[in-house]
Protein backbone atom coordinates (compact mmCIF):
# COMPACT_ATOMS: atom_id res chain seq x y z
CA UNK A 1 0.00 0.00 0.00
CA UNK A 2 3.20 2.03 0.94
CA UNK A 3 4.19 1.02 -2.72
CA UNK A 4 1.14 2.43 -4.01
CA UNK A 5 0.48 5.59 -2.55
CA UNK A 6 3.85 6.82 -3.57
CA UNK A 7 3.19 6.20 -6.93
CA UNK A 8 0.21 7.92 -6.97
CA UNK A 9 2.61 11.04 -5.82
CA UNK A 10 4.64 10.40 -8.41
CA UNK A 11 1.35 10.32 -10.83
CA UNK A 12 0.22 13.76 -9.43
CA UNK A 13 3.42 15.69 -10.07
CA UNK A 14 4.13 13.83 -13.24
CA UNK A 15 0.63 14.76 -14.24
CA UNK A 16 0.90 18.13 -13.15
CA UNK A 17 3.94 18.74 -15.69
CA UNK A 18 2.12 16.76 -18.80
CA UNK A 19 -0.93 18.88 -17.89
CA UNK A 20 1.31 22.05 -18.16
CA UNK A 21 2.87 21.27 -21.07
CA UNK A 22 -0.68 20.41 -22.66
CA UNK A 23 -2.09 24.24 -22.21
CA UNK A 24 0.42 25.56 -23.81
CA UNK A 25 0.68 23.25 -26.80
CA UNK A 26 -3.26 23.22 -26.82
CA UNK A 27 -4.10 26.96 -26.39
CA UNK A 28 -1.62 26.65 -29.91
CA UNK A 29 -3.58 24.26 -31.52
CA UNK A 30 -7.06 25.19 -30.34
CA UNK A 31 -6.24 28.60 -31.18
CA UNK A 32 -4.67 28.36 -34.62
CA UNK A 33 -5.55 24.77 -35.82
CA UNK A 34 -1.04 24.32 -36.12
CA UNK A 35 0.46 20.96 -34.97
CA UNK A 36 3.29 23.04 -33.64
CA UNK A 37 5.68 20.09 -32.91
CA UNK A 38 8.54 22.37 -32.84
CA UNK A 39 6.92 23.06 -29.18
CA UNK A 40 9.62 20.56 -28.27
CA UNK A 41 12.51 21.74 -29.39
CA UNK A 42 11.70 25.40 -28.06
CA UNK A 43 10.75 23.77 -25.06
CA UNK A 44 14.29 22.22 -25.17
CA UNK A 45 15.89 26.10 -25.97
CA UNK A 46 14.51 27.43 -23.29
CA UNK A 47 16.25 25.06 -20.59
CA UNK A 48 19.57 25.44 -22.08
CA UNK A 49 19.14 29.51 -22.23
CA UNK A 50 18.40 29.14 -18.71
CA UNK A 51 20.95 26.74 -17.43
CA UNK A 52 23.69 29.03 -20.12
CA UNK A 53 22.67 32.04 -18.13
CA UNK A 54 22.90 30.35 -14.41
CA UNK A 55 26.05 28.51 -14.65
CA UNK A 56 27.84 30.32 -17.73
CA UNK A 57 27.06 33.89 -17.49
CA UNK A 58 26.55 34.00 -13.16
CA UNK A 59 23.28 35.47 -13.40
CA UNK A 60 21.06 35.21 -10.10
CA UNK A 61 18.39 32.13 -10.95
CA UNK A 62 15.29 34.31 -11.24
CA UNK A 63 17.00 36.51 -14.14
CA UNK A 64 17.95 33.09 -15.95
CA UNK A 65 14.54 31.79 -15.99
CA UNK A 66 13.31 35.88 -16.85
CA UNK A 67 15.52 35.36 -20.09
CA UNK A 68 14.52 32.02 -20.83
CA UNK A 69 10.95 33.16 -20.76
CA UNK A 70 11.60 35.86 -23.26
CA UNK A 71 13.78 33.42 -25.57
CA UNK A 72 10.81 31.39 -25.06
CA UNK A 73 8.61 33.89 -26.82
CA UNK A 74 10.97 35.13 -29.03
CA UNK A 75 11.05 32.06 -31.02
CA UNK A 76 7.17 31.30 -30.56
CA UNK A 77 7.11 34.49 -32.66
CA UNK A 78 9.68 33.94 -34.93
CA UNK A 79 8.20 30.17 -35.55
CA UNK A 80 5.01 31.72 -36.76
CA UNK A 81 5.92 34.68 -38.60
CA UNK A 82 8.63 32.73 -40.52
CA UNK A 83 7.59 29.58 -41.23
CA UNK A 84 4.04 29.31 -40.36
CA UNK A 85 2.38 32.72 -41.31
CA UNK A 86 3.77 32.86 -45.07
CA UNK A 87 2.00 29.36 -45.23
CA UNK A 88 -1.05 30.01 -44.16
CA UNK A 89 -0.82 32.64 -46.11
CA UNK A 90 -0.36 30.99 -49.38
CA UNK A 91 -3.77 28.72 -48.04
CA UNK A 92 -1.27 25.45 -48.04
CA UNK A 93 -2.81 22.39 -47.10
CA UNK A 94 -2.29 20.89 -43.27
CA UNK A 95 0.11 18.19 -44.26
CA UNK A 96 2.49 20.86 -45.90
CA UNK A 97 2.36 23.07 -42.19
CA UNK A 98 2.87 19.67 -40.68
CA UNK A 99 5.93 18.99 -42.65
CA UNK A 100 6.96 22.28 -42.20
CA UNK A 101 6.66 21.52 -38.72
CA UNK A 102 8.99 18.93 -38.54
CA UNK A 103 11.47 20.65 -40.60
CA UNK A 104 11.71 23.16 -38.06
CA UNK A 105 11.50 20.82 -35.17
CA UNK A 106 14.49 19.28 -36.52
CA UNK A 107 16.91 22.82 -37.51
CA UNK A 108 15.82 23.97 -33.84
CA UNK A 109 16.97 20.58 -32.48
CA UNK A 110 20.01 20.67 -34.25
CA UNK A 111 21.11 24.14 -33.57
CA UNK A 112 20.74 23.06 -30.00
CA UNK A 113 23.43 20.79 -30.51
CA UNK A 114 25.66 23.20 -32.16
CA UNK A 115 25.72 25.82 -30.17
CA UNK A 116 25.77 23.99 -26.52
CA UNK A 117 27.05 20.68 -27.41
CA UNK A 118 25.07 17.13 -27.37
CA UNK A 119 26.16 16.80 -23.74
CA UNK A 120 23.50 16.52 -20.51
CA UNK A 121 23.45 19.87 -18.72
CA UNK A 122 22.53 20.07 -15.22
CA UNK A 123 22.36 23.12 -12.18
CA UNK A 124 24.88 23.26 -9.98
CA UNK A 125 24.28 24.99 -6.14
CA UNK A 126 20.15 24.72 -6.23
CA UNK A 127 19.72 22.01 -3.96
CA UNK A 128 16.17 19.99 -3.43
CA UNK A 129 14.91 19.12 0.23
CA UNK A 130 12.57 16.45 0.84
CA UNK A 131 9.43 16.27 2.72
CA UNK A 132 8.06 13.33 4.21
CA UNK A 133 3.83 13.10 4.35
CA UNK A 134 3.35 9.83 6.50
CA UNK A 135 5.30 6.94 4.19
CA UNK A 136 4.89 9.53 1.10
CA UNK A 137 8.62 11.44 0.27
CA UNK A 138 8.08 14.11 -2.49
CA UNK A 139 10.95 16.70 -2.82
CA UNK A 140 10.44 20.72 -3.31
CA UNK A 141 10.91 20.51 -7.21
CA UNK A 142 8.34 18.01 -7.15
CA UNK A 143 5.90 20.49 -5.32
CA UNK A 144 7.10 23.18 -7.33
CA UNK A 145 5.91 21.25 -10.81
CA UNK A 146 2.35 20.90 -8.81
CA UNK A 147 2.34 24.69 -7.80
CA UNK A 148 3.36 25.57 -11.39
CA UNK A 149 0.68 24.05 -12.68
CA UNK A 150 -1.81 25.86 -10.80
CA UNK A 151 -0.93 28.89 -10.85
CA UNK A 152 0.24 29.07 -14.64
CA UNK A 153 -2.94 27.56 -15.27
CA UNK A 154 -4.94 29.57 -13.00
CA UNK A 155 -3.66 32.59 -14.36
CA UNK A 156 -4.27 31.30 -17.76
CA UNK A 157 -8.20 30.73 -17.06
CA UNK A 158 -8.47 33.98 -15.38
CA UNK A 159 -6.92 35.88 -18.74
CA UNK A 160 -9.29 33.84 -20.97
CA UNK A 161 -12.02 34.49 -18.90
CA UNK A 162 -12.11 38.07 -18.16
CA UNK A 163 -9.39 40.49 -20.45
CA UNK A 164 -10.60 41.40 -24.07
CA UNK A 165 -7.75 39.84 -25.57
CA UNK A 166 -8.72 36.17 -23.85
CA UNK A 167 -12.21 36.67 -25.23
CA UNK A 168 -10.74 37.39 -28.92
CA UNK A 169 -8.70 33.74 -28.21
CA UNK A 170 -11.80 32.20 -27.20
CA UNK A 171 -14.14 33.09 -29.90
CA UNK A 172 -11.01 32.21 -32.52
CA UNK A 173 -11.29 28.90 -30.85
CA UNK A 174 -14.64 28.84 -31.21
CA UNK A 175 -14.61 29.61 -35.00
CA UNK A 176 -11.95 31.58 -36.84
CA UNK A 177 -13.70 32.43 -39.65
CA UNK A 178 -16.90 34.30 -37.90
CA UNK A 179 -13.86 35.72 -35.30
CA UNK A 180 -12.81 37.53 -38.38
CA UNK A 181 -15.94 38.32 -39.49
CA UNK A 182 -16.65 40.13 -36.18
CA UNK A 183 -13.74 42.51 -36.26
CA UNK A 184 -11.16 40.47 -34.50
CA UNK A 185 -7.62 41.03 -35.88
CA UNK A 186 -7.04 36.61 -35.99
CA UNK A 187 -3.43 37.35 -37.10
CA UNK A 188 -2.57 39.33 -33.72
CA UNK A 189 -4.19 36.58 -31.61
CA UNK A 190 -2.37 33.86 -33.61
CA UNK A 191 0.59 35.89 -32.56
CA UNK A 192 -0.51 36.40 -28.85
CA UNK A 193 -1.30 32.48 -28.40
CA UNK A 194 1.96 31.66 -29.96
CA UNK A 195 3.63 33.80 -27.14
CA UNK A 196 1.69 32.74 -24.35
CA UNK A 197 2.32 29.12 -25.68
CA UNK A 198 5.56 29.38 -25.53
CA UNK A 199 6.32 31.20 -22.47
CA UNK A 200 3.95 28.22 -21.08
CA UNK A 201 6.72 25.83 -22.33
CA UNK A 202 9.61 27.62 -20.23
CA UNK A 203 8.00 26.75 -16.99
CA UNK A 204 8.03 22.70 -17.46
CA UNK A 205 11.73 23.31 -19.07
CA UNK A 206 13.39 24.88 -16.24
CA UNK A 207 11.87 22.74 -13.57
CA UNK A 208 12.49 19.70 -15.20
CA UNK A 209 16.14 21.24 -15.71
CA UNK A 210 16.21 21.56 -12.08
CA UNK A 211 14.81 18.32 -11.40
CA UNK A 212 16.70 15.99 -13.99
CA UNK A 213 18.97 17.66 -16.42
CA UNK A 214 18.76 19.04 -19.97
CA UNK A 215 19.52 17.42 -23.16
CA UNK A 216 19.18 18.39 -27.07
CA UNK A 217 16.50 15.49 -27.19
CA UNK A 218 14.68 16.48 -24.38
CA UNK A 219 11.71 17.98 -26.78
CA UNK A 220 10.36 14.79 -27.93
CA UNK A 221 9.41 13.46 -25.08
CA UNK A 222 7.84 16.96 -24.19
CA UNK A 223 6.03 17.47 -27.41
CA UNK A 224 4.51 13.86 -27.98
CA UNK A 225 3.12 14.07 -24.26
CA UNK A 226 1.70 17.80 -24.88
CA UNK A 227 -0.14 16.54 -28.05
CA UNK A 228 -1.26 13.14 -26.41
CA UNK A 229 -2.41 15.15 -23.30
CA UNK A 230 -4.32 17.44 -25.95
CA UNK A 231 -5.93 13.82 -27.81
CA UNK A 232 -6.67 12.44 -24.73
CA UNK A 233 -8.29 15.25 -23.10
CA UNK A 234 -9.88 16.64 -25.62
CA UNK A 235 -9.15 19.03 -28.87
CA UNK A 236 -9.46 22.65 -28.06
CA UNK A 237 -10.50 22.14 -24.47
CA UNK A 238 -7.60 23.74 -22.14
CA UNK A 239 -9.20 21.69 -19.06
CA UNK A 240 -9.68 18.46 -21.00
CA UNK A 241 -5.16 18.98 -21.78
CA UNK A 242 -5.14 19.26 -17.54
CA UNK A 243 -7.37 16.44 -17.18
CA UNK A 244 -5.54 14.44 -20.18
CA UNK A 245 -2.13 15.00 -18.43
CA UNK A 246 -3.13 14.07 -15.02
CA UNK A 247 -4.41 10.36 -16.77
CA UNK A 248 -1.64 9.79 -18.27
CA UNK A 249 0.47 10.70 -15.11
CA UNK A 250 -1.66 8.59 -12.97
CA UNK A 251 -2.10 5.34 -15.62
CA UNK A 252 1.81 5.48 -16.36
CA UNK A 253 2.40 5.51 -12.45
CA UNK A 254 -0.26 3.23 -11.75
CA UNK A 255 1.32 0.55 -14.44
CA UNK A 256 4.46 0.63 -12.75
CA UNK A 257 3.00 -1.21 -9.75
CA UNK A 258 2.95 -4.20 -11.35
CA UNK A 259 4.97 -4.20 -14.84
CA UNK A 260 8.48 -3.29 -14.95
CA UNK A 261 9.60 0.05 -15.74
CA UNK A 262 11.15 -0.90 -18.95
CA UNK A 263 7.08 -0.63 -20.47
CA UNK A 264 6.31 3.11 -18.96
CA UNK A 265 6.81 4.39 -22.15
CA UNK A 266 4.34 2.05 -23.85
CA UNK A 267 1.71 3.03 -21.31
CA UNK A 268 1.37 6.34 -22.98
CA UNK A 269 1.28 4.74 -26.58
CA UNK A 270 -1.46 2.48 -24.85
CA UNK A 271 -3.53 5.09 -23.97
CA UNK A 272 -4.03 6.99 -26.37
CA UNK A 273 -4.65 3.78 -28.51
CA UNK A 274 -7.64 3.27 -26.22
CA UNK A 275 -9.06 6.79 -26.30
CA UNK A 276 -8.94 6.88 -30.04
CA UNK A 277 -10.81 3.51 -29.88
CA UNK A 278 -13.13 4.25 -26.94
CA UNK A 279 -13.61 7.76 -27.35
CA UNK A 280 -11.97 9.34 -30.28
CA UNK A 281 -13.30 13.18 -29.49
CA UNK A 282 -11.32 12.47 -26.07
CA UNK A 283 -12.38 13.46 -21.97
CA UNK A 284 -13.82 17.12 -22.55
CA UNK A 285 -14.27 17.08 -26.41
CA UNK A 286 -16.68 18.85 -28.61
CA UNK A 287 -18.08 16.35 -31.66
CA UNK A 288 -18.36 18.85 -34.82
Amino acid sequence: MDLLLQLMMNGLVNGSHYALLGIGFGLIFATTKLVHFAYGPIYAATAYVCWYSFMQLGLPFWAAFGLCVIAAIVLGLLSYLIVYRPLQSRSDSGLVTLIASLGLYTVIENLLGVIFGTGVKSVQGIDSDVFFLGPVFVTSFQLMQIAALILVGGALALFLRFTRYGQAIMAMTDNAEMAQIVGIDTRFVALLVFAIGSAIAAVPAVLILLKDSAGTHMGFSAVFLAFLSVVVGGIGSLRGAVAGGFLIGFVESAGLWQISTDWQSSIAFIILFLMLMLRPDGLFGVKR
